[in-house]
């Protein structure tokens, strides 16, 4: 009993750290395919007039 509220305490430590990694990684390949995505959406917007 002594020790559950560090374990809890680095559950959600490990957690936010993967979190944070989550995003880390989301924010890169946006960042790298967000400008081929919006040609894609372009392309078609220009198709279709």
């Amino acid at each position: 009993m002594l020790f559950a509220s560090k374990e809890k305490g680095q559950g959600l430590v490990e957690y936010a750290l993967i979190l944070v990694l989550v995003a880390v990684v989301v924010i890169a390949v946006l960042t790298l395919l967000g400008p081929i995505v919006g040609n894609v959406f372009s392309d078609i917007i220009s198709a279709m007039k």
